[in-house]
């Protein structure tokens, strides 16, 4: 075979420089080995491809490329100039190409062939009209084995010697047809072809993008093919050469070749697709494009943006990241621009958006780029416009469409409709399509602009001619989900006004009865017939009903300033028919009394301070009060029916609320006394942190004014006045408790009934234990009604009512109040059973002294006389009253007043009077001197638990004073028969019995006699 390349002359010059320094052999080795390993293991595919796109650039011809590996080896095949002996001396070499005047070559550092290494020991390379030639590893190896001089060094390698140092002469190559150059890798081993099979599979458009020599590129791939075409893509590119001064600064860092090469080059590209306006739109990068550098050819340096960037990026000693320096800080500058021009060359859709790169980088160099970017976005008119820019001198017009910049934009999220209405109010307005929530808005700094501000645009000359169905229309498109943004939105009214806000406006329904030249006086806010539309009901505007018309703020502020009006008539008339027309009744509007009326005198009057002549309550009250009477025609036009429901008065009038505080802060409803009533309401109840609920409050008010009780109360215990004197039902801590109505309470404490209280009043057919304590009620009204405002009717409901103790013992100490023993001990019992918390110790109290029924002073004990109390020097004090709790006290306490009642509940009624008792005021020692006696065998039939023994005395004194009995310290002491048996009878718990055994110590015989009298006792009785 021929040598046309030299192969000889470069081994014999290698193998010579080896043999005269063996470290020469060593540092060959372990640089290809280095670039094999390190910054060219997987970059073969990439490196084919670029020595392919040089040679079509070099012979200036469309440069195509075919790989294809089948049975273990890989061939690429490419078309342009054939490789010569230069080529093959740059092949065989390291760190030194034949490319270095070549400004358009992508190789430029003479060892990107050394990719081979990776996966092959056996590379041949050949070229139609010119020659073959190969590599050998285990050729090399014999070679290098055979030189003395290098035996050590190659032993001391395993024998691993450099690949690419030594070529070969070979025999020809078939190159396939239409190609030119053919370079054949049979490949090492499995996970070499495995390698191979992955690169070829991950090869796409980018590594031509990167390489504009080479047109296509077609992979064979164990018989699968297919072709790469840099198609679908926008591509802008730019480039420049340096000047001397230029380079001098910014090559200053990098080697001697690359200082030779004073070119840059950026180019970006995104995948497209067209459009039906004929523009192209971004898509994704495909997944094959591996999202990193390319400076030109793939490197390891990420960058994550949806393009791809191919740049003259010098790159560090390993050829896989770019080297930081003022070179690549011009170079991303220049990407930079490029990068603004890529994306105004591509349709304005909001697909730009997703081009906009956001903050964060994945490597040093991906931050660096981005930030250039962004600070050159927001002042790029790159963005389509419904409306010109605020800065007009700024703006550009394409015709069509105005194209703005990210700072003179604003977006909107809002349908198309919407946005071409309101684009003359809002500058630089994106169209429909552009997401307002978008990271890319924030980037470009477009000013996000919501509802509610567009809402606040809609004011000024830009709306002020605007007719009434213009507004129709915007109520059209204006979404209706977000009432919150559209509260201040603008509403016509047919005055001829421009409010802001729908809330409070009225729509007049078709067909609707009311007037609005009728409604004019009222001031109210009806929308102008052309604007109307069902979106302003559903922000808070109300439909124009008579009641909603009358429930209009406006309405109620025309009648609470009716009676100061200049002319009030007008504004009557308008309520008037308007109450007329919703058909209400007397109460249902309260706050209509405050509508002024004309009355008989010509006078203007509160509608609620005017009486209807015929009515009910005209008669009752009295004659010197404010009231006046509804002039007549009045009720002539309006009839008695509207004017009622308008305030005023045919009878009671009632005030009805709902969810009423029982508080005197919360609770006002200019009720006569309603302050005290609440007083007395709250001292009935439990402290509490909330305030009680009324959940449903009436009350009928004006009853100050009432002269003809008799007639009022009949008015007021018939329906439907009757339910206000209903106890008024609380929510007091979760549970329901019914106090007294306000109404109830206010008649109980006024004298309604004949000049009296209700509350000194008790119903004819009431307790028994009332006579004499309380008069009769006369029947003016029925019996439940007499209770219901306060009729006492039984001792039981006296006592458990608000004050009912402490009216009772107030009764009881007046002297001119008539009670009988009997009916004094049964009070005393009950009121044994009150808590004394609920009352005040009395003045006075009702008690017996020498046998007779008395009213003595608490203090002192003098008596009382009925209207006045007694002269304490004419009638000298008997001393404090005392409550006796057991009857051998009583002759100790003889001459005070005593109160008695059931021993049992002495100590009760001593608190409750606050009076001491009759052991607390007398010693009780006994001291007189007797004998102990045996108690006689036969009282054990009537007292079983009669002591056994007794002290006999012939007189028995206690405490210095006479007495037939005394049971102390648990001894009984009696002198006489009648004495012991009530000693006895007391100290067995059995004093009930006292007279049986009295009978039974006179006469023993008796017995068998008085217990079958004790067995025919009553049993109800006895229980």
């Amino acid at each position: 075979m021929t040598d046309i390349f030299g192969t000889d002359r470069m081994r014999s010059a290698v193998l010579a420089a080896w043999i005269a320094s063996p470290a020469r052999f060593r540092e060959d080795a372990n640089a290809e080995e280095d670039f094999a390993l390190g910054g060219y293991r997987d970059r073969l595919i990439v490196e084919l491809a670029q020595n392919a796109a040089d040679a079509a650039l070099r012979a200036g011809v469309p440069g195509r490329l075919r790989l294809s590996l089948r049975e273990g080896v890989l061939s690429a095949a490419n078309t342009g100039a054939p490789v010569d002996a230069a080529g093959i001396e740059s092949l065989s070499t390291l760190r030194v190409s034949n490319k270095r005047d070549d400004s358009g070559a992508a190789g430029r550092f003479g060892v990107g062939f050394a990719a081979v290494v990776s996966v092959c020991d056996e590379p041949v390379i050949g070229s139609l009209g010119s020659g073959v030639v190969r590599w050998s590893r285990d050729q090399t190896a014999v070679l290098v084995a055979a030189e003395v001089a290098l035996s050590k060094e190659f032993a001391e390698r395993g024998g691993h010697v450099p690949l690419l140092r030594l070529p070969f002469p070979a025999g020809p190559v078939e190159v396939p047809g239409g190609f030119d150059t053919l370079v054949r890798l049979p490949l090492r081993d499995k996970a070499a072809v495995d390698a191979v099979r992955r690169m070829l599979q991950e090869t796409s458009a980018a590594l031509l993008l990167g390489l504009p020599a080479l047109e296509s590129i077609e992979i064979d791939l164990e018989g699968e093919t297919r072709t790469i075409l840099p198609d679908g893509w926008k591509v802008v590119s730019t480039s420049g050469r340096f000047s001397p001064e230029e380079a001098a600064e910014l090559f200053a860092d990098r080697p001697t070749e690359e200082r030779a090469r004073p070119y840059w080059l950026v180019r970006w590209a995104v995948p497209v697709v067209g459009t039906a306006t004929g523009q192209e739109e971004p898509r994704p990068l495909p997944a094959r494009v591996p999202p990193v550098v390319h400076a030109p050819t793939p490197s390891d340096e990420p960058l994550d943006l949806p393009a791809l960037l191919i740049a003259s990026f010098p790159m560090a000693t390993d050829r896989r990241h770019v080297a930081m320096g003022p070179l690549t800080d011009f170079l991303v500058e220049r990407a930079a621009d490029a990068y603004v021009e890529l994306l105004s060359g591509l349709a304005r859709t909001s697909k730009l958006l997703d081009l906009v790169p956001g903050l964060m980088g994945k490597g040093e160099l991906d931050a660096h780029i981005r930030r250039a970017i962004l600070r050159r976005l927001p002042d790029a008119a790159l963005l389509p416009a419904l409306s010109p820019p605020a800065d007009a001198e700024s703006r550009q017009d394409t015709g069509e469409e105005w194209v703005v910049t990210g700072r003179q934009a604003s977006v909107v999220s809002a349908p198309g409709e919407l946005l071409r209405k309101v684009a003359p109010m809002v500058p630089g307005l994106l169209p429909a399509g552009w997401p307002s929530r978008h990271p890319a808005i924030t980037s470009l700094g477009v000013r996000r602009v919501e509802l509610a501000d567009v809402v606040d645009m809609l004011s000024g000359d830009v709306v002020a001619d605007r007719e009434p169905s213009w507004w129709r229309s915007l109520y059209e498109v204006l979404p209706a989900d977000d009432p919150e943004a559209l509260g201040a939105l603008p509403v016509p009214l047919a005055d001829g006004r421009l409010v802001r806000g729908p809330r409070g406006t009225l729509l007049l329904t078709e067909g609707s009865s009311l007037d609005p030249a009728v409604l004019a006086p009222l001031g109210l806010r009806v929308v102008h017939p052309d604007a109307a539309h069902p979106l302003l009901l559903r922000l808070g505007a109300a439909e124009a009903t008579p009641r909603t018309v009358l429930e209009d703020p406006l309405t109620r502020t025309a009648v609470a300033e009716s009676l100061d009006s200049a002319d009030a008539e007008p504004v009557a008339q308008a309520v008037l028919a308007l109450v007329d027309a919703a058909g209400l009744v007397a109460g249902e509007a309260p706050w209509l009394s405050n509508l002024a009326l004309r009355g008989t005198d010509g006078e203007l009057y509160p509608a609620g301070e005017l009486l209807l002549a015929d009515g009910s309550l005209a008669g009752l009250l009295d004659q010197e009060t404010h009231f006046g009477t509804a002039a007549p025609e009045l009720v002539d036009r309006y009839g008695p029916r509207v004017l009622a429901a308008a305030g005023v008065l045919d009878g009671f009038a009632v005030v009805n609320d709902t969810d009423v505080m029982i508080d005197p802060d919360d609770c006002d409803h200019d009720l006569d006394r309603e302050d005290e009533w609440l007083e007395a309401v709250l001292d009935l109840l439990p402290e509490v942190d909330v305030p009680p609920v009324a959940r449903e409050f009436s009350a009928v008010r004006d009853l100050e004014y009432v002269a003809d009780w008799p007639s009022a109360l009949a008015l007021l215990s018939r329906p439907p006045l009757r339910a206000v004197l209903n106890p008024l039902r609380l929510l007091v801590a979760g549970e329901v408790v019914e106090v007294p109505s306000y109404t109830a309470w206010w008649l109980s404490t006024h004298p309604v009934l004949g000049g009296r209280r209700p509350t000194q009043l008790r119903l004819p057919n009431a307790d028994p234990l009332l006579f004499g304590l309380y008069g009769d009620a006369p029947a003016v009204v029925d019996e439940a009604a007499l209770s219901m405002i306060g009729v006492r009717t039984t001792l039981t409901d006296l006592l458990a009512s608000h004050g009912g103790p402490d009216e009772l013992l107030e009764l009881l100490g007046d002297p001119s109040v008539e009670v009988d023993r009997a009916q004094l001990r049964a009070l005393w019992v009950a009121l044994a059973g009150v808590d004394p918390v609920r009352v005040a110790p009395p003045r006075a109290v009702r008690a017996v002294l020498d046998g007779e029924i008395v009213v003595a002073d608490v203090e002192d004990g003098h008596l009382l006389s009925s209207g006045s109390e007694s002269d304490s020097e004419s009638d000298p004090a008997a001393g404090e009253p005392v409550v006796v709790e057991a009857p051998d006290l009583l002759p100790l306490v003889a001459d005070r007043p005593l109160v008695l009642a059931p021993f049992d509940l002495a100590e009760a009624l001593s608190e409750l009077l606050d009076l001491p008792l009759a052991g607390e005021e007398a010693a009780g020692e006994v001291t007189s001197e007797g004998a102990v006696r045996e108690v006689p065998a036969a009282v054990r039939s009537l007292l079983p638990t009669a002591p056994t023994t007794y002290v006999e005395h012939e007189k028995l004194l206690v405490d210095g004073v006479a007495a037939t009995w005394r049971f102390h310290e648990g001894t009984v002491h009696a002198s006489g028969v009648e004495g012991l048996a009530r000693g006895l009878a007391w100290a067995s718990g059995q004093w009930g019995d006292r007279l049986a055994v009295a009978a039974l110590l006179r006469d023993p015989a008796a017995v068998p006699l008085l217990l079958a009298e004790a067995d025919l006792d009553s049993w109800t009785a006895s229980t």
